[in-house]
């Protein structure tokens, strides 16, 4: 099969799809890679780390979506994109649809076999390929948050771990997912005081068993959302709904019981965020503030560490791109579950039922 990696085009994103290594690998196989030249630059790879395990360079990226029949890369195609792509190309991708009605019918109109990331579902019920880069949002969202908290960043100007005589920082962190636990891992590791609020019990269990004694957890509803966001320093949004649109857990009305300077990361900005003044922001302009709440709501927080992003994404993709070569898209979904429930859109019609809901559209529209 022929293979693409083109160079990611949105704002400050330094990762690609693919390392050396993993081109190797499929070179390995009798494949053929496309790699644009710079593509992996950010992410610290050259065209000659590409060229010496066998990729073709090729200089833009009209050249690598014109010869390639699957295209894998990092972040959802942006608009400059959408005219590149191809009827039945395969783009295996982080899409994230249901946050994007545009995004979604250019794909629909493109007719392209879309198998997006994060829907990629194990045996387990985990998604294994959107585990290494909530990984990494989780505990960038310390970092970022620890950052904005100070007073130059318009923060409240409180240092998360304390010092002796001064209580520690506050840190509500909403879904004891991968990203909640990353999160609450780091900011516990700080010294901060944290809270960790779920509807799953069994994952509450989980963190009361493996965290310190200063990260406490309670049921995630409306009346302890409220109770909790008047009191903390840093608010984490770490919920996730497979394939869906995240709901809104802390609504507009509720800044104003915040504290002046209070710092939101909603690390699930990419299907839309768990805060309802959530709009997506970059890392060139990364926050904005509505009533005195500093707001981060970057939707590639993890292309600020392009090295161990890439490293981390190629993990994990690898053996799934591997099927897709080695079998075509249709035997290899065919044969793997977890890779079947990543198609999203194929030829023009959209199968994750997740997408239809969430633009409140009927089979027929879609």
């Amino acid at each position: 099969m022929k293979v693409g990696i083109p160079k990611e085009i949105k704002n400050n994103e330094s990762r690609v799809g693919m390392t050396p290594a993993g081109v190797f690998e499929l070179v390995h196989k009798n494949h053929k890679v496309y790699v644009q030249s710079g593509a992996g630059e950010g992410s610290g790879f050259s065209d000659d780390d590409y060229k010496q395990v066998g990729a073709i360079i090729l200089d833009t990226i009209g050249q690598v979506y014109s010869i390639s029949e699957m295209i894998v890369k990092v972040k959802e195609p942006i608009k400059e994109e959408y005219g590149l792509i191809q009827k039945g190309q395969v783009i295996f991708t982080y899409f994230h649809f249901a946050s994007s009605e545009p995004l979604t019918k250019a794909m629909i109109e493109r007719e392209a076999i879309c198998i997006a990331y994060e829907t990629v579902e194990d045996e387990e019920g985990t998604l294994p390929l959107l585990t290494p880069m909530s990984e990494v949002a989780g505990r960038m969202a310390i970092q970022q948050g620890a950052k904005y908290l100070e007073k130059p960043k318009k923060g409240r100007g409180v240092l998360l771990g304390g010092v002796p005589g001064v209580p520690p920082g506050r840190v509500l962190v909403l879904g004891a997912g991968i990203v909640g636990i990353q999160a609450a891992k780091m900011a516990a590791g700080l010294g901060a005081h944290v809270t960790i609020l779920d509807i799953n019990m069994k994952r509450l269990r989980y963190v009361n068993d493996v965290m310190p004694s200063h990260v406490v957890t309670e049921f995630s509803n409306e009346y302890n959302i409220r109770k909790h966001v008047k009191t903390h320093d840093l608010i984490v949004g770490g919920v996730l709904v497979k394939g869906a649109k995240a709901p809104n857990l802390i609504t507009k009305d509720m800044l104003k019981t915040m504290h002046p300077g209070a710092v939101i990361v909603d690390v699930a900005v990419d299907q839309g965020g768990c805060v309802e003044t959530t709009r997506p922001t970059t890392h060139e302009d990364p926050i904005y503030i509505i009533d005195d709440v500093v707001h981060y709501s970057v939707a590639n927080m993890p292309g600020a560490v392009p090295y161990t992003s890439t490293v981390a994404l190629t993990n994990v993709t690898l053996p799934y791109v591997l099927a897709l070569a080695n079998k075509g898209w249709r035997k290899a979904c065919a044969e793997d579950e977890s890779l079947r429930k990543g198609l999203n859109i194929v030829e023009g019609e959209v199968i994750y039922k997740e997408i239809i809901e969430a633009f409140g559209w009927d089979a027929a529209m879609a």
